[in-house]
């Protein structure tokens, strides 16, 4: 029968986009990425940029219901790191309607709060973050002063 079909999907399918070009309003994380022994990069890549915003490992009924390119993460660039063998610097691009606004907790919730404990990931750590100036706006600044 046609229809919802449950199973397991490669990430890289849809979060390894090397086209993607980032906007001034990205949120923007270079990961310091080690995969299992035969995860290609991509695969890894697009599984922290999946992991830490709209993904899941199988396939749900609920992905029709919204848009997923809106509020996906993109791995959109990875790069071997010079002496190190099998480590690599995946760059994510996260779009802002992914985190609530004036939130440090949510955002960094969201960026490395689950996907750290990946499988297919032997090490993990985030090397950079790049906050746009629209997101920061969003900041009322501390409660009670300095």
């Amino acid at each position: 029968s046609v229809g919802f079909k449950a199973g397991v999907k490669e990430y890289k399918l849809t979060y390894y986009t090397p086209e993607y070009e980032t906007k001034d309003t990205d949120i923007l994380a270079a990961f310091r990425v080690t995969p299992q022994p035969g995860v290609p990069p991509e695969e890894a890549g697009a599984a922290v940029a999946a992991e830490s915003s709209t993904g899941t490992w199988t396939t749900v009924w609920t992905d029709g219901l919204t848009s997923l390119d809106r509020y996906k993460g993109r791995c959109y660039h990875i790069e071997p790191v010079p002496g190190e063998t099998d480590q690599y610097i995946c760059y994510v691009a996260y779009p802002l309607d992914l985190f609530e606004e004036g939130s440090v907790t949510n955002m960094f919730t969201s960026i490395v709060g689950n996907v750290f404990g990946f499988k297919a990931l032997r090490a993990l750590r985030l090397e950079d973050l790049r906050i746009p100036v629209a997101y920061v706006k969003t900041f009322q600044g501390p409660p009670h002063g300095i």
